[in-house]
């Protein structure tokens, strides 16, 4: 569910990469809209498992079942994802370790200028000139020699873990309601839902005022995403 290691663009976007060197090769911490992306999926990961809890046929047993069901699935779906992180991660230096020596290696300037070229995004190709194209090739051709193959360092792991933390903690707030009212599930499961859509909502809003625009319009939308979930799990038996 992450971006790149950075600020959510492409990691091997060129400009940005040339402008910071070697340091593309450090971790960095998770960008806003890493952390709430990785909220909102655990949200909605919880959501699956207490959104299909009968009122009529739930027990304490039942209610236990649900929690370790919920709980287990966040739990495998984050060390999914924070491993994923770092196999992006190193894929992504990588990809930088091998341009930049291609680039220091090429025939000529013009060769270095076309394996630059080839690597922008296309929304950077579209807003670069030639001769920013040239700096650029002359920046990386600047740059010290790199390590021969990439490496991950604690500071990723650590990255990665606060993505396995996050997505396990966000399974609590929408499953405790029911440990702590067991004796009223179907007050359980509005308390339950009542949490996850605020959540979604301030999660949406979160992502709205990190995009710049709409931020109270992409809150509802994730709330709305939210309630067409649940509708959708009890149309389906839940």
């Amino acid at each position: 569910m992450t971006t790149s290691p950075g600020d959510g663009r492409p990691a091997s976007d060129v400009p940005d990469a040339a402008v910071a060197g070697a340091g593309i090769l450090e971790a960095e911490a998770l960008s806003p809209i890493d952390r709430i992306s990785e909220m909102l999926f655990g949200l909605l990961m919880a959501l699956t498992f207490t959104g299909a809890v009968s009122v009529a046929e739930s027990g304490k047993a039942e209610i236990r079942t649900m929690f370790i069901a919920a709980l287990g699935c966040n739990l495998a779906w984050g060390l999914v994802d924070a491993v994923m992180h770092l196999v992006r991660t190193v894929t992504e230096r990588g990809r930088w370790i091998t341009l930049v020596r291609s680039v220091q290696d090429a025939s000529d300037k013009q060769a270095g200028r076309t394996l630059v070229e080839q690597s922008l995004s296309r929304v950077a190709a579209g807003l670069v000139s030639p001769a920013e194209i040239e700096a650029i090739r002359s920046r990386v051709v600047a740059l010290p020699s790199g390590p021969a193959r990439p490496r991950l360092g604690w500071r990723d792991l650590l990255v990665a873990l606060q993505i396995f933390v996050i997505v396990v903690v966000t399974t609590f707030p929408v499953v405790l309601p029911f440990i702590l009212l067991q004796h009223d599930v179907a007050l359980a499961k509005n308390v339950s839902t009542a949490v996850a859509l605020a959540m979604l909502f301030l999660g949406g809003l979160g992502l709205g005022r990190y995009a710049g625009y709409g931020s109270w319009r992409v809150g509802l939308i994730m709330a709305g995403l939210g309630t067409a979930l649940i509708v959708a799990i009890n149309a389906l038996g839940g």
